[in-house]
C-alpha cells in the first residue's frame, strides 16, 4: 500500500507500455529487500494465505451446512468471510511467489489486477464492519416491531457495501490516481507517494469515505449500544445481560482486531503522501501491509471462538454430532417489543425496550456419541428432555 518506488510507480500510471520489467530491474538493487528479507516476507505471506484460506473456508463450510447458523446477522459476517477469502485466492498467492524471487513476476497489468482486487476487498470487509454495526444498532435500539426473518434490510447492507467499495475503487483503472509496485517491488497497490493533485486528490477521498466515515460509524453505533447495556445492568437477568454484552464484546473485539491491522497501513501511507520524500523504506513498508493482510486470518478465528453458535457447530462439525441449541432459537419468528418508561431521581426518563420472543423447546444435548454422517444433518431431539422458556431480551436506551 505504500509506494516506496516513485519514480517507477509514475513510469506506470503514465502508461509505461512494455518497460514494465526494464523499470523493475533499474531500480531494484536500491528498492528492493535482502535475500533474507524476502524469505522472511515469503514466509509471512503462506502463513497469512494458507491459514486465512483454511479459516474463511472453514467459516462458509458451517454455514453453508446448518441452518442454525443462518440469521440475517451471520450474513453479514459470511460476506466478510467471503471478502477475506477472495484475498487468499486472487491476491497473496501473487504477493508470495513474487517474495521467493525477490521482484514481481506477472507483470503490468498483473500488477494492476493485484492493487485493485486488494483494495476492493480490503475496503468490502471495511465498509461490512460498519453496516454490521449499525444494523445491530437499529436491531437493539429500536422502538419498532423488529422481524429476525426479514432477510432484505441485510441483503440490501451487503450489496451497499460491496458496490460502494466497487465505486471508490475503480476510479485509479481510469486515470483519478493509479494502482503500481510499492515497497520492494513484490506487491502493488495505490500510488500513495506522487504529490499530484490527481493523485492526492484521490488519497483524501479515499482516506474519509473508505476509513473515516465507517470508522465513525462503528464507534457510534457501538458506543450508544454499551451506553444502553449500562443502562439496562442494574434491571435485566444475569443470563440476559451476560448475553448481549458477550455478542457485544465479540463484534467490538473484530473492528479493534481489524483497526489494529489497518491503523499502521494507514499511517504508513500518509506518511508517504505528505511525508519527506524516501522518508518510507522498503522495509518500513511492507510491514504495514502484511499486518493489514493478517485480518483475513484473525476475523474467522473470531467468529469461531468467540461466537457460541459457530462455536456451537465446529464442535458437532468436528464430532459429527448435531449442534447443542442452548438458549438460543434455531430461526426466530418476529421479536416483539414493547416500551417501558421509567421517571428517575433525577427528573431524566428511561425508556426501556422489552423484546419477547415467545415460547419454544429447548433440548438438551444428545449424549449418544458419534453419529454417522448422515445424521449430521437432521436433528435429533430427546423425547422427554425438552422444556419450555420464554425467551426475553431486554434492552434499554434512553431519552435526552
Amino acid at each position: 500500500m505504500i509506494e516506496s518506488n516513485v519514480s517507477l510507480s509514475c513510469a506506470w500510471c503514465a502508461g509505461g507500455g512494455d518497460g514494465t520489467k526494464a523499470h523493475l530491474d533499474e531500480n531494484h538493487s536500491e528498492h528492493s529487500l535482502s535475500p533474507t528479507g524476502h524469505l522472511v516476507v515469503a514466509v509471512c505471506l503462506g502463513f497469512i494465505g494458507t491459514f486465512g484460506f483454511l479459516n474463511n473456508t472453514l467459516v462458509l463450510i458451517l454455514f453453508c451446512r446448518y441452518k442454525v447458523l443462518r440469521s440475517p446477522m451471520n450474513y453479514l459476517l459470511v460476506s466478510i468471510s467471503v471478502s477475506d477469502l477472495l484475498v487468499c485466492v486472487l491476491g497473496t498467492p501473487f504477493s508470495f511467489a513474487a517474495s521467493t524471487q525477490g521482484r514481481w513476476l506477472i507483470g503490468r497489468a498483473g500488477c494492476v489486477w493485484y492493487g485493485f482486487i486488494n483494495s476492493f476487498l480490503g475496503v468490502v470487509s471495511l465498509i461490512s464492519l460498519a453496516v454490521l454495526s449499525y444494523e445491530r444498532y437499529c436491531t437493539m435500539m429500536g422502538a419498532t416491531q423488529a422481524d429476525s426473518t426479514n432477510y432484505r434490510k441485510v441483503a440490501m447492507g451487503i450489496a451497499f457495501s460491496w458496490i460502494y467499495s466497487m465505486v471508490w475503487t475503480v476510479p485509479p483503472l481510469f486515470g483519478w490516481s493509479c494502482y503500481g509496485p510499492e515497497g520492494p517491488g513484490t506487491t502493488c497497490s495505490v500510488n500513495w507517494a506522487a504529490r499530484t493533485a490527481n493523485n492526492v486528490s484521490y488519497i483524501i477521498c479515499l482516506f474519509i469515505f473508505c476509513l473515516i466515515l465507517p470508522f465513525m460509524v462503528i464507534v457510534y453505533s457501538y458506543g450508544r449500544l454499551l451506553q444502553a447495556i449500562t443502562q439496562m445492568s442494574r434491571i435485566n437477568t444475569a443470563v440476559s445481560r451476560k448475553r448481549e454484552q458477550h455478542v457485544l464484546f465479540m463484534v467490538v473485539t473484530m473492528v479493534v482486531c481489524y483497526l489494529l491491522c489497518w491503523l499502521p497501513y494507514g499511517v504508513m501511507a500518509l506518511v508517504a503522501t505528505f511525508g519527506r520524500p524516501g522518508l518510507v523504506t522498503p522495509a518500513a513498508s511492507i510491514v504495514p501491509s502484511l499486518l493489514a493482510k493478517t485480518s483475513t486470518v484473525i476475523n474467522p478465528i473470531i467468529y469461531i471462538f468467540m461466537n457460541k453458535q459457530f462455536c456451537r457447530c465446529f464442535h458437532a462439525l468436528i464430532m459429527c454430532t448435531t449442534p447443542e441449541r442452548g438458549s438460543s432459537f434455531k430461526n426466530s419468528s418476529k421479536v416483539t417489543k414493547t416500551l417501558r418508561t421509567v421517571r428517575r431521581a433525577n427528573g431524566q426518563n428511561v425508556t426501556f425496550a422489552v423484546a419477547s420472543a415467545g415460547h419454544h423447546t429447548i433440548f438438551a444435548p444428545n449424549s449418544g456419541g458419534q453419529k454417522s454422517s448422515s445424521d449430521c444433518e437432521k436433528p435429533s431431539p430427546a423425547v422427554g428432555q425438552g422444556t419450555n422458556r420464554p425467551v426475553v431480551s431486554l434492552v434499554a436506551y434512553y431519552n435526552d
